[in-house]
């Protein structure tokens, strides 16, 4: 399918007249920076303490999501028994604690790019995480200050549901400006997040910065996707662009919630 069709059906599937971004949301790890090898092995580790078999596989597919939520299911899964809140936080503390012991994960190829060309293009840079770790936050802070301020960062504190629900995504169309759906985008590279984007209904897109394959992305709802960011920088231009074209009388016919 051609990106245009890929817009036309994002339109016609929501009921919008056009696509008018003034945002980008950013998820943050696996997207902004290189973290996910870091976090498989701080998840595998960290659980294991606790009895609990946690592989790459099950890493990559809930991330996005907040770490109290994920252990809470994990539990559930695997030892059948529910945990209070307080128990699955004192769990991810020592999840968060082994990451970062860690080295510090680089940041993703092609971000810098991708960012200048985005506040090039008038938009404003967001970022929409299910982390709440403050050093997180300050070194999102410290490398992207440029692009990037707190009030435009959601983390898990900010809403009482995780990816894949709306609301982390609905939050940060808040603190973009209190947006639209259609005047935003989402950068994604999890099925989770990709879910919550499209629950969202914000022009999403899958990068697919880990192993999880294209199918996988697009079948979590992702309206486009790009095999890394340096592709979708090199792009971005023509993604643009497209964004912006006038779309054909049918779907212009469509009237804005």
């Amino acid at each position: 399918m051609m990106f245009s069709e890929q817009v036309e059906l994002y339109i016609k599937r929501n009921g919008f007249r056009a696509v008018c971004p003034k945002a980008v949301l950013f998820d943050m790890d696996g997207v902004l920076y290189d973290s996910m090898p870091n976090h498989v092995v701080a998840w595998r580790e960290s659980m294991a303490q606790f009895g609990i078999v946690m592989d790459e596989h099950d890493a990559y597919a809930t991330e996005g999501a907040r770490g109290v939520d994920t252990i809470t299911k994990m539990v559930e899964i695997q030892q059948k028994r529910r945990i209070t809140m307080e128990e699955a936080q004192k769990m991810y503390d020592v999840k968060s604690r082994l990451f970062h012991e860690m080295p510090e994960p680089p940041i993703m190829r092609g971000i810098p790019e991708l960012m200048e060309k985005m506040r090039n293009s008038e938009l404003s840079i967001n970022v929409v995480t299910g982390s709440g770790q403050r050093p997180l936050i300050q070194r999102l802070l410290r490398d992207f200050g440029k692009y990037l301020d707190e009030s435009h960062i959601t983390t898990a504190y900010d809403v009482s549901h995780g990816k894949p629900s709306p609301e982390p995504y609905l939050t940060g169309l808040k603190k973009a400006g209190h947006l639209h759906p259609w005047e935003a985008i989402v950068v994604e590279n999890a099925p989770l997040g990709i879910q919550a984007g499209h629950a969202a209904r914000i022009f999403t897109v899958g990068v697919m910065t880990g192993p999880l394959p294209q199918e996988m992305l697009e079948e979590a709802g992702a309206d486009a996707t790009y095999h890394s960011m340096v592709e979708f920088s090199d792009d971005w231009s023509t993604f643009f662009q497209a964004l912006l074209k006038p779309q054909t009388p049918s779907s212009s016919s469509s009237s804005l919630p």
